[in-house]
C-alpha cells in the first residue's frame, strides 16, 4: 500500500474467478440459510488510475442470472476511497457509497444504507489481498457501528490466468 492510498486498489485490477457465499436473504435478519455459488470478475482502472470499475456475473443456484457493477474513487485531498455497488437485485438503484481506506494491510468502508426497511451502517472488509487472491465481506450494524450483525455475505477472489 502506497503512503496516500492512491493504488491500494490495484490489487483488485485483472479478472478473476469469485465464489460468493451469502445469506439467501440478506435483509432478513432472521435468515440462516446461505447460498453458494461462483461466477467471473473483471476489474480495471479509470481516470488514470484514482478509480476502477468492476463487474461480477454469475448463476445463482435457483438458475437466474446475477450480475452487478462497483465504481471505487480515491480522493487524494481526504486520502479517502469511496465505494458505489449496484445489482441487478436491484435494478436500477445505485446503493449509497461506503467509504474508508486500508490500513495495515485490511480495508474498512463504512457507509449509510437501508436494509430491509430499516436504517443500517454498512460495512465492507476487504483482506488476505495477495497477487492471487483476496477476500471481500459485507456486515450490517443497526445500532450505529456498537455492534454489527454477523457477515452476510463474503467473495472469494482467485485470480485467473487464462
Amino acid at each position: 500500500m502506497t503512503a496516500n492510498g492512491s493504488t491500494d486498489f490495484d490489487f483488485v485490477l485483472g479478472r478473476w474467478t469469485v465464489h460468493h457465499r451469502k445469506l439467501a436473504d440478506v435483509t432478513d435478519r432472521r435468515c440462516t440459510d446461505w447460498i453458494d455459488f461462483d461466477g467471473a470478475g473483471e476489474a480495471r482502472p479509470v481516470l488514470g488510475g484514482l478509480g476502477n470499475v468492476d463487474t461480477v456475473a454469475a448463476t445463482l443456484p435457483d438458475g437466474r442470472s446475477f450480475s452487478g457493477c462497483t465504481l471505487r474513487l480515491y480522493e487524494p485531498a481526504g486520502d479517502l476511497w469511496r465505494i458505489w455497488w449496484s445489482s441487478t437485485s436491484k435494478p436500477g438503484r445505485l446503493d449509497p457509497p461506503v467509504e474508508g481506506r486500508f490500513r495495515e494491510g485490511r480495508g474498512v468502508f463504512l457507509g449509510d444504507d437501508e436494509v430491509g426497511g430499516r436504517p443500517a451502517l454498512v460495512r465492507y472488509l476487504w483482506s488476505a489481498m495477495t497477487p492471487t487472491s483476496a477476500r471481500w465481506e459485507q456486515d450490517f450494524s443497526f445500532d450505529g457501528g456498537a455492534s454489527w450483525d454477523p457477515v452476510n455475505w463474503i467473495m472469494t477472489f482467485t485470480r485467473r490466468t487464462d
